[in-house]
């Protein structure tokens, strides 16, 4: 498996870890202990997935997180030592794909990875027959993942453009936030239904006039959402 994977992580003993056990299923692995300098490669060198820390020096996770949205929508997992839910609402609102908390089993490291990089490059690799979605003002490219409103595109992480596009193949259905947490993220991804509600909210500000009024995505209380076709 010839994949590259970025490892930004400062405590050692677990970035050597994570490397030798990827290295054993065939990827290839390249560290960084520091923030800025994890940031930079992510940036400007080519990568299939990233590792990444939270609590990494001079700049964190989340920034980083952040700012590598912003260019790519390769999968990002964060790993770290923090299990609060705000941590993991948040990780996940800035666009991260999963989240393994520490100590965590090699075995599951490796297969969340291998999971991941499955999905993304299926994802990326659309059926042209069933290339574009139009509901009036809005256009989807399932080929190049690209989202217009008016003719002006919308930039939409990796998590958002699935959500996105499972309802608008899938008009006037009503789906649990439990349904929609499962059809995106998987039943062995991290995380809870606050999740669902995060990028909610997240799609609705990028390509609702009125979020209070929403025309695509609806909430329809005490059952979850609909989008409306």
């Amino acid at each position: 498996m010839d994949k590259k994977i970025l490892i930004i992580e400062d405590d050692q003993s677990i970035a050597a870890l994570e490397r030798d056990y990827l290295e054993i299923e065939g990827f290839q692995v390249e560290i960084t202990a520091d923030g800025r300098a994890g940031l930079d490669a992510a940036l400007h060198r080519q990568f299939d997935l990233i590792l990444l820390d939270l609590m990494v020096p001079n700049i964190n996770g989340f920034e980083i997180c952040k700012q590598v949205r912003k260019v790519t929508n390769i999968p990002i997992l964060m790993v770290t030592a923090k299990y609060e839910d705000i941590d993991k609402v948040r990780g996940f609102g800035l666009g991260a794909d999963d989240y393994i908390v520490k100590p965590f089993s090699p075995s599951e490291l490796t297969a969340r990875v291998k999971a991941h990089i499955v999905r993304y490059e299926r994802l990326t690799q659309a059926d042209p027959s069933k290339d574009e979605i139009q509901v009036r003002g809005l256009q989807l490219n399932m080929a190049s993942r690209q989202v217009f409103i008016d003719g002006k595109e919308i930039i939409l992480t990796t998590k958002e453009f699935d959500l996105l596009s499972f309802f608008a193949k899938h008009p006037n259905q009503v789906f649990s936030k439990e349904e929609l947490f499962e059809k995106i993220w998987g039943l062995d991804s991290v995380g809870d239904n606050a999740t669902v509600t995060v990028h909610v909210k997240k799609i609705r500000k990028k390509i609702e006039k009125d979020t209070s009024n929403p025309q695509y995505i609806q909430t329809i209380w005490g059952s979850g959402y609909r989008f409306k076709g």
